[in-house]
């Protein structure tokens, strides 16, 4: 079996059968592409059924002076999953990353902006131009909802269910989902629907996509970061961000604010509590909030 086969068959089989998104499936080829460079490059000739372990310990360690713990450890997660695939189907009889030692790491926390520092962004759009009506709707629709950039550039007409007081949303793993979405948010929508969206005239298998470009195409991941990184260094923020950040912020508002935990888990689309559960190291005044409120001996 040659790498590139295997390759090929290890992201259907991500596709298809553990349903993954495209990102996903290209973040694990890419860590196996690096082990197959390593051994190109070190002139080692072996294929994925017959690599031991002693030469994945030889690339983990070449990469380990390159990169920090955390990349180490998502490379060797993503290798583990390639040769349990192989195992599973009867390709190996053992896995070579079985005995490999992952890098201690600690809890890495999400990158969060105060509601301050939100609403400083949103009103540094220029809105003289109809792409400020359409940024300002898009950040106010993540951080009411909570959305990843994917399913914002996604979302639909008809995904809005308005009357309900719900959009509806396609996340990882292809899975439905309903969020609330606020007043506002409802309101700057159909402003945007109104005024700029109604005068576009959407390209072939983009009538039905809500936020579009000036040329009618659906927006790209790409473009979203940069609206958010043009508007960090408008407003001078000393700050790192992402879609992702607005995402983050969502939920750690809403649980310093008193949301339930489980609530939280169902808006944001987590399979499990366990990762929602970051969000309560981002700020552990909540917790004592928790205990003067709720103890009985309070």
């Amino acid at each position: 079996m040659k790498w590139e086969n295997a390759l090929q068959d290890y992201q259907l089989f991500l596709q298809i059968e553990r349903g993954l998104s495209k990102n996903t499936i290209d973040s694990y080829a890419s860590d196996l592409k690096k082990l197959t460079h390593f051994l190109e490059e070190k002139k080692i000739v072996v294929s994925p059924i017959l690599i031991d372990p002693e030469i994945i310990q030889r690339f983990i360690y070449e990469i380990a002076k390159e990169i920090d713990p955390r990349s180490q450890a998502r490379i060797i997660s993503g290798l583990r999953s390639f040769f349990d695939y192989l195992v599973f189907e009867d390709y190996r009889e053992t896995n070579p990353t079985g005995l490999i030692e992952t890098p201690k790491i600690g809890l890495k926390l999400p990158d969060t902006l105060s509601e301050e520092e939100i609403n400083l962004l949103i009103s540094a759009i220029d809105l003289s131009h109809p792409q400020g009506e359409r940024n300002r709707t898009i950040l106010e629709t993540m951080y009411s909802c909570g959305l990843r950039v994917s399913e914002l550039i996604n979302l639909k007409f008809s995904d809005l269910f308005f009357e309900e007081g719900f959009i509806r949303v396609i996340g990882k793993g292809n899975k439905q989902r309903f969020i609330p979405i606020h007043d506002s948010a409802q309101k700057f929508i159909l402003v945007y629907i109104k005024d700029i969206r109604s005068h576009l005239i959407p390209k072939k298998e983009f009538e039905d996509t809500l936020f579009l470009n000036r040329r009618g195409n659906g927006l790209s991941r790409q473009m979203i970061f940069m609206i958010l990184k043009e508007l960090a260094f408008k407003t001078n923020l000393n700050k790192k961000i992402s879609p992702h950040t607005l995402r983050h912020s969502f939920a750690t508002h809403l649980l310093k604010n008193g949301a339930d935990l489980i609530a939280i888990q169902q808006m944001l689309g987590h399979k499990s509590i366990t990762t929602t559960e970051v969000y309560v190291h981002l700020d552990k005044s909540y917790l004592k909030e928790i205990l003067d409120t709720f103890h009985p001996r309070k």
